[in-house]
Parts: structure tokens; C-alpha cells; sequence
């Protein structure tokens, strides 16, 4: 049994599962690529000029947060560099009148990271307030759908498929053996038979002189051969982003050392409600202990860039950007606190620490387009643009491939007719038909 025929189905199909869902990705992710400037202009509201002034600490910005809605407790604060801004996860408390949540509107209070004074709020991603969430639910739609959980695993799957695909679709770029069957019969000496990569060369070019179904299927090709590394990147740092603690983390572990607080730490029998540890003496003990372990490793920690607490999990983050990170922009070096007890869990450098760790810190900044300054973000701009390319390319390949399929089976049928009629039409063939039919 041929192989190569298996596999051009399972490309073509697979490929036509994802389509849609590719197209979303990839025109979100153009746009993602240039999210600060995008939000930024559509909510100059939230730009904040340091004017020589230090930023408040992280501690004093969650109670001020607290303080402005005395209804909420904070979830997370993030530090954003380039607006000036901190911005404040939060979820409702519970009424003590009637033993039930706080309705709230908003889930994001924006603080001007200088004085703590509040910018604005509202439910992040969520389109119906209007423009103040407009790049926030396109970075919703890219990595969910806008469907929350069960957008994530949609995606997730796909990413998985698209992985597995990437190296299908590469094989099928190869000569076919079949190939280099016919040169030998030709050439039997072997002399005058192209080589591997004479017979290989036509899948990396576009025909631009050729039909337009020529050219659809050289863009698919040529362009899927020579964004191939990029694909593969891009499709498996999203299984990351949607399936870290399942496929991702089995597969890490497997092949390197890997090691992440989401992964390492099993959930609590209920999610801690309120620490024993409040944000402030969280913080200074996360500090203390990214200090201490950078010191010996003889990293420098250059600022603090978010905290958060996993209620799951029962502990805290504290990211810090540090000379081991290699993003251009935040941080990724993190101390993981026992959100009860206090105790160091762990403390994590993107680089130089575990393989594993090492190479997903540069997943996920290449995914980001958070790595190799602006030039790479236009590429990752483009790159988005050419997965919609890819992927509509691949449907009209497959539409060709239907219609022609159709054609062949309409002219069989004709043929078919046309051999019947002329038998019948036939003296002989009538009177045998007649002897059968007696018999």
C-alpha cells in the first residue's frame, strides 16, 4: 500500500478542520503583534508620562485598588512599561448582608502606576462596553475564541493537530519515490538523473508564469516550505498557551527538565480564599527570595513586574525582569511563595536554570513577538497574514480537487451510457439478450 496518498487526505482534511479557526488566529495575531501601540491609540486614556518619577510598589498599588472598590479583592497587578500603568485583576468579595458575591461591572481597575490614581475599569475583553475593550477581546478571540474555557481547548486541539500537520505537510514536499523508480529505469548508470535536490527545488518556487491553479497551489507550497520553522514555532508554543498542563507539560518532561508552578504544585482541596499571607508580606518575601537566588547565580534583577495569586494552588508570583530574561519587553523570572505559609516553593530564571524552561521562554517570546526588536514583529505581522494566505490556498485546492473529481465522475457516467446505447444498438448483442432472458 502507497503511503503518500494516505497522508495528502489526511493533509488536505485536517487542514480543511482548521481553517477557520487558522484564519481567526492568524488575522488577530497581526494585529497582536502590535498590541501596546494598537491600545494605546484607541485608549490614550491609559497613557501615563513618568515625568522623572518612580513607580509605586506592588504592595501599595493593590491597596489602593482596594481602597478605590472596597467591594473587590485583588487577583493580580501587572506593571506595564510602556503605558505607564498598573493594572489590577480583581474579583467581587462577599457581601456580609446577604452572605453572596458583589455584582460587579468590572473585573480590571487601570491605576496610574506613579500616584495610584485610577484611569479606569472595566471586564477585560469583553466588546460590548465598546472601544475600551476592543484590543482585549481580539487578544481574547486569538487564544479562546471568546469562549472562554471551551475556546481554549478548541484552539489547543488545533494547535496539536497543526503541529503533527506541519511535519505531514513537509513530507509532502519531498520527491516522490516513485521518481526515483522512473530515473533508474531511465538511467541506469545513474548518469543524467537529477539529483534529490534538483527534483526537490520546484516545491520551494512559485510559477508565477503558470494558470492561476499552478500558482494557488506553488503559494501553498512554496509558502507553507519556506515558513515551515516559523509554523512549527508558532503551532507548538500554542499548545503551550492552551494545553500546558496536560500535553505540553507530558511532553516536556519527557524529552528535558521542566519545571512550572502550574505543573509542580497540586490544587488545594478548595481554593484559598483569604492567605494568611496578605500582598504585601507576599511580596517582600518573593523579593527577598528572587534576590537571594539571582545573587548566586550572579543574575541581576532590574524591576519587578507583576504579582499574582493562584487561589488553586494556594500561592504567589512574583515576576521580575532580570538578565536571564531575553524578552525585549516585561519578565519572566519569577518566585513562587506558599501563599499561607511563606515558604520559597520555587524560583524560576527563563534561561540558564532547565532546558525545558529555557527553550518555552523562547517559545513563548517568539510567539509574542516579544523577542529581536521591531523587525521581527512586521514578520510576525506577516507571518499571520500568510497562515490566512496558507489556509485559504488549501481550500481552493481542495475545491479544485472536488470539481475535478465530479467532472471525471459525470464523464465515466456518459461513457458508461454511451458503450450501453451502442450495444444495444447492436443485432447480435439484442438477440443473445433475447436467448438469455428465455433461458
Amino acid at each position: 500500500m502507497k503511503l503518500r496518498p494516505v497522508w495528502v487526505l489526511i493533509h488536505r482534511y485536517t487542514g480543511l478542520a482548521m481553517t477557520v479557526f487558522l484564519i481567526i488566529v492568524g488575522l488577530t495575531g497581526s494585529l497582536l503583534a502590535f498590541y501596546a501601540e494598537l491600545e494605546h491609540a484607541i485608549n490614550p486614556q491609559f497613557q501615563v508620562e513618568a515625568n522623572g518619577r518612580e513607580r509605586l510598589r506592588i504592595p501599595a498599588l493593590v491597596a489602593q485598588a482596594e481602597r478605590l472598590t472596597p467591594e473587590v479583592k485583588a487577583e493580580s497587578v501587572w506593571l506595564d512599561e510602556s503605558s505607564g500603568t498598573a493594572q489590577v485583576s480583581v474579583s467581587p468579595r462577599t457581601n456580609p448582608a446577604y452572605n453572596k458575591s458583589y455584582e460587579l461591572a468590572f473585573d480590571q481597575l487601570i491605576l496610574n502606576a506613579y500616584t495610584g490614581e485610577e484611569l479606569g475599569r472595566r471586564t477585560w475583553g469583553d466588546i460590548s462596553q465598546g472601544l475600551v475593550n476592543l484590543m482585549p477581546f481580539i487578544y481574547k478571540l486569538h487564544y479562546a475564541l471568546a469562549l472562554d474555557e471551551i475556546g481554549m481547548w478548541i484552539l489547543g486541539i488545533t494547535a496539536l493537530v497543526w503541529t503533527l500537520d506541519c511535519y505531514v505537510g513537509f513530507y509532502l514536499t519531498l520527491p516522490a519515490n516513485r521518481k526515483i523508480k522512473h530515473q533508474t529505469n531511465l538511467y541506469p548508470q545513474g548518469k543524467g538523473a537529477k539529483s534529490f535536490w534538483q527534483r526537490w527545488s520546484p516545491a520551494w518556487q512559485i510559477k508565477w508564469s503558470a494558470s492561476t491553479n499552478r500558482i494557488n497551489f506553488d503559494l501553498h507550497r512554496a509558502g507553507g516550505l519556506w515558513l515551515w520553522l516559523a509554523l512549527l514555532v508558532f503551532a507548538w508554543s500554542s499548545v503551550y498557551m492552551n494545553l500546558g498542563d496536560s500535553v505540553y507539560k507530558t511532553v516536556m518532561k519527557a524529552v528535558s527538565e521542566f519545571h512550572e508552578p502550574w505543573a509542580d504544585i497540586d490544587d488545594l482541596s478548595q481554593p484559598l480564599d483569604n492567605p494568611k499571607m496578605g500582598w504585601n508580606d507576599a511580596y517582600y518575601r518573593a523579593e527577598n527570595a528572587l534576590t537571594v537566588a539571582a545573587d548566586s547565580r550572579g543574575i541581576r534583577i532590574e524591576q519587578p513586574v507583576g504579582l499574582w495569586l493562584n487561589r488553586t494552588k494556594g500561592f504567589y508570583v512574583l515576576s521580575a525582569r532580570s538578565s536571564a530574561d531575553i524578552q525585549d519587553r516585561h519578565g519572566n523570572t519569577r518566585a513562587v511563595i506558599d501563599a499561607d505559609t511563606g515558604e520559597t516553593l520555587m524560583v524560576l530564571f527563563p534561561t540558564g536554570q532547565y532546558g525545558g524552561n529555557t527553550v518555552t521562554s523562547w517559545l513563548f517570546a517568539l510567539h509574542m513577538g516579544n523577542v529581536f526588536g521591531y523587525p521581527y514583529r512586521v514578520f510576525v505581522c506577516v507571518l499571520g497574514v500568510a497562515i490566512v494566505m496558507l489556509s485559504v490556498t488549501g481550500v481552493v485546492i481542495w475545491l479544485r480537487k472536488r470539481r475535478a473529481s465530479g467532472y471525471r465522475q459525470k464523464a465515466a457516467g456518459k461513457l458508461a451510457a454511451q458503450s450501453v446505447s451502442i450495444l444495444t444498438d447492436d443485432p447480435d448483442y439484442a438477440a443473445d439478450s433475447r436467448k438469455n432472458n428465455r433461458i
